[in-house]
């Protein structure tokens, strides 16, 4: 347990007071406590850290499952969540936004309006409902325009890809979710897809081919690359402005998950005259953000998973954390402000750093 220790967030956030995993000999046995189970951030440093490559992720969302399904017992925030996706086709409720409010004034194109587009831009919940995520969203949509990509999106018939649901174990949900967007993107003829957020990325990418929804699904950070590769995007150093040092964030689900460490890094280097430094854990051994496997609905107990990420943030002296998820950039934001630091710390999606370090 203690090489476990040096790698897991929910050991490390739980030794300050919160939940405490139950013995090994007693998972056989299925005595693993509720809190032990619902406390799994599915961020997969343990699948990462284990000698024998055992996956317990795999094994926790299956108990899950049981907890959900069998006997309706689920954190009450989390299933107002599921509840929310189930009415409303995201998990966000009480938002003012919708779907196609972060649309305004830019002109967008839907697939229902051009369904011969080359790509598919999936928004996501986070990236329309969100006004951090919106914000996101605009600027991807902006680098996309600046380097020529014939893209649409999907306006008000995009939904909850069911990344949450699959991840608190409602599986009905998720594949009630997943079904409907295979009929949309079957009705489209889709082919390619890019995303701004991992969990939408994991789940169409490695999910949905189990129902039949197989399509070529890029992270924008890998869409992007490639783009700055064949001299479609150009940085200057003059559009930077006042950013400062950045370090970067991995992703649990882009990097861990799904093995892209490079391809932000290299958006990172494409930038003149941006300073950056790593984190002491960074790639494969970075800290989870604390939102993964739907901890974004759950209180935490013990030391937040957000502020300890946050604290190997400051301890780099920089200015800013890039990022390249919806959720890590609002648990990078609280964790910011729990820190008194709002005023001199920020954390930004690299998509924004690039689009105003564009022309």
């Amino acid at each position: 347990r203690g090489y476990m220790e040096e790698r897991s967030p929910v050991l490390l956030g739980t030794s300050a007071g919160g939940a405490q995993p139950a013995p090994a000999t007693s998972m056989v046995h299925d005595a693993v406590g509720d809190d032990v189970l619902w406390s799994c951030l599915t961020c997969a440093a343990c699948l990462d850290a284990c000698p024998v490559e055992i996956n317990h992720i795999e094994t926790i969302v299956d108990m899950r499952r049981f907890l959900t399904l069998e006997e309706a017992s689920t954190p009450d925030t989390a299933q107002s969540a599921l509840q929310s996706i189930e009415q409303r086709g995201h998990p966000w409720r009480g938002t003012t936004l919708t779907r196609t409010s972060w649309m305004d004034g830019l002109d967008i194109p839907t697939l229902a309006e051009k369904p011969e587009s080359e790509v598919l831009f999936w928004v996501g919940c986070s990236g329309a409902l969100v006004q951090r995520g919106v914000d996101t969203t605009r600027s991807m949509v902006s680098v996309l325009r600046k380097a020529g990509v014939d893209f649409a999106v999907l306006g008000e018939e995009e939904t909850c890809t069911g990344d949450p649901a699959r991840r608190l174990g409602n599986e009905y949900l998720f594949q009630m979710q997943a079904e409907t967007n295979i009929g949309t993107f079957k009705q489209y003829d889709v082919k390619k897809i890019i995303t701004t957020c991992p969990h939408c990325f994991n789940t169409m990418k490695n999910e949905y081919p189990q129902l039949g929804g197989n399509y070529d699904v890029i992270h924008y950070t890998a869409f992007v690359g490639e783009l700055l590769k064949q001299g479609k995007l150009r940085p200057n150093e003059a559009g930077i402005g006042s950013i400062g040092t950045v370090t970067y964030h991995d992703s649990c689900y882009l990097g861990r998950h799904n093995g892209e460490f490079g391809a932000p890094r290299e958006i990172i280097s494409s930038i003149p005259g941006l300073d950056f430094v790593e984190m002491d854990q960074n790639q494969e051994r970075a800290f989870c953000c604390g939102a993964g496997g739907g901890r974004m609905w759950m209180e935490e107990e013990g030391e937040r998973v957000n502020h300890m990420r946050t604290d190997q943030f400051l301890e780099t002296g920089a200015e800013t954390v890039a990022v390249s998820c919806p959720f890590c950039i609002q648990m990078f934001d609280e964790g910011i402000s729990s820190k008194g630091q709002e005023d001199t710390k920020r954390a930004v999606d690299l998509i924004t750093i690039l689009d105003q370090a564009t022309e």
